[in-house]
């Protein structure tokens, strides 16, 4: 156990700096980021890179192909959700689709 001397003055920068410190990360913890913003109906359409109509994104969301959440009888979508499905999306290229075969091919040889 390591016991330390301070006087008064130290203590006290001490503790204002922890004190900072906590309320610093605390106030970090509860600002959302920009990438966790929610889009309604509207919204999402006009996000999206081929602005698609609104029977449309119906029709996503009815067989399940783009994330959302239902509440209160709207639909709500969480963009960092949305920019991961439209990554998901993604066209592999010729090299990326050899390598996999490579890949593939080595481990069932």
């Amino acid at each position: 156990m390591i016991i330390l001397q301070l006087d008064s003055e130290q203590l006290n920068s001490l503790i204002q700096n922890a004190v900072r410190k906590v309320i610093s990360e605390s106030t970090k913890a509860e600002q959302p980021t920009k990438t966790d913003c929610w889009f309604d109906l509207n919204e999402l359409c006009s996000y999206l890179p081929d602005k698609p109509a609104k029977p449309t994104v119906y029709g996503w969301v009815h067989t399940g192909l783009i994330p959302c959440h239902k509440g209160a009888k709207k639909l709500r979508f969480l963009k960092s959700e949305i920019d991961q499905w439209l990554k998901s999306g993604k066209q592999k290229t010729v090299s990326e689709i050899e390598a996999e075969a490579i890949s593939y091919l080595s481990k069932n040889s």
